[in-house]
């Protein structure tokens, strides 16, 4: 069975962190999936909240959320990630660290000495699926969010007929239904192997209980392609400016068809573990 080894993630990113916004930065399917994300926070989140960023990667999300009004700070399990976020947030009034996911739990115990709990939690384009068991993960959410706030995160969906299609049109129908195992998968970046878990929904939600109780869930990215299908997609932005359209409409209703799914999770008052 493919696992994730401590770190096996992080050297994966180390690797390309360079070159990652290079490469993402210009894809079109990848900003709109992006916008998508924002508009579901815009409405959720008020300005001024703090926000703990989990899997923040070179900060291009916090840069948008600080710029937006709210206080952030990122953590990635990556140096080389972290390194390229701080630079990029500069003069930008938010805090950086290292730190991965499954040590969010021990990273509570330290932080919150000195610090308050946070509004929100935030996790984009599947951070977590990195993770394999996310019981100290949400123990720490638990910890971190304040009673009534809220932690809004994006795992990849686990079944993506825009994926699906995607991999048969590249002569790749090994990888079109990965999503469906069950098992963590074997994945590889910039020559590293780990792993990738595909959440389900009821496994997430119940991971959750009793700290947190779902409130929305929306697809990001239902008829907007993955960006398995770059670079051809931003060729075509006529046409993905039409499927972005139907995107904002289908995004709850079809929510279980999205290359990436949002779940909105509410804090309860029950008390941290």
């Amino acid at each position: 069975m493919a696992r994730n080894l401590p770190g096996s993630s992080a050297r994966a990113f180390d690797a390309i962190a360079a070159d990652f916004d290079r490469r993402f930065g210009s894809w079109l399917s990848v900003a709109a999936q992006r916008r998508a994300v924002r508009r579901v926070i815009r409405e959720t989140v008020p300005p001024g909240a703090s926000v703990l960023e989990l899997g923040g990667g070179t900060g291009e999300d916090a840069r948008w959320l600080v710029s937006n009004g709210y206080g952030v700070l990122l953590t990635d399990p990556s140096p080389a990630m972290i390194a390229v976020a701080r630079a990029k947030l500069a003069g930008f009034h938010a805090t950086v660290e290292q730190m991965a996911g499954e040590e969010l739990d021990d990273f509570a115990g330290r932080h919150l000495k000195c610090n308050p709990a946070f509004d929100v939690i935030f996790s984009n384009f599947a951070a977590l699926n990195c993770i394999s068991d996310l019981t100290p993960v949400v123990r720490g959410m638990a910890r971190f969010v304040k009673p009534g706030g809220c932690a809004i995160l994006v795992l990849f969906g686990t079944f993506s007929p825009g994926e699906i299609i995607t991999e048969f049109l590249r002569g790749r129908p090994g990888q079109s239904l990965r999503r469906l195992s069950r098992k963590p998968v074997p994945a590889r970046v910039g020559g590293h192997h780990f792993a990738v878990t595909y959440h389900r929904g009821r496994s997430l939600r119940r991971a959750m209980q009793p700290w947190f109780r779902l409130v929305r869930r929306a697809g990001i990215g239902v008829f907007v392609p993955p960006s398995a299908a770059e670079p051809w997609i931003s060729n075509h932005p006529r046409l993905l400016n039409a499927l972005e359209r139907i995107d904002q409409l289908a995004a709850r209703p079809l929510a279980v068809c999205g290359d990436h799914i949002l779940y909105c999770f509410k804090r309860t008052s029950v008390s941290a573990p």
